[in-house]
């Protein structure tokens, strides 16, 4: 997928942060979104990578797209509508 044409809403910068701080920022940051708003996370804690999708799965929100650059993990999530 080309990440260049992803309109995001908001960015979450969790660079240096480890579990569980990026889900607990990534909570309250999605709250703020509205419904269809498309958030792009940016993380260095590679348990993202398990919990991301977990948060996105339980909570009915829709993981657009993931990717990793050397240490860096990029997720691309759609709140769901209301």
């Amino acid at each position: 997928m080309d990440q260049t044409t992803l309109q995001t809403d908001e960015v979450l910068d969790a660079t240096g942060l480890i579990c569980p701080e990026p889900i607990m920022l990534l909570h309250n940051k999605i709250r703020d979104l509205p419904a269809g708003g498309l958030l792009k996370v940016i993380a260095t804690d590679p348990s993202t990578q398990r919990d991301i999708p977990k948060f996105c799965n339980f909570l009915d929100h829709q993981l657009i797209d993931q990717q990793q650059t050397d240490e860096t993990y990029y997720y691309w999530i759609r709140k769901k509508g209301d």
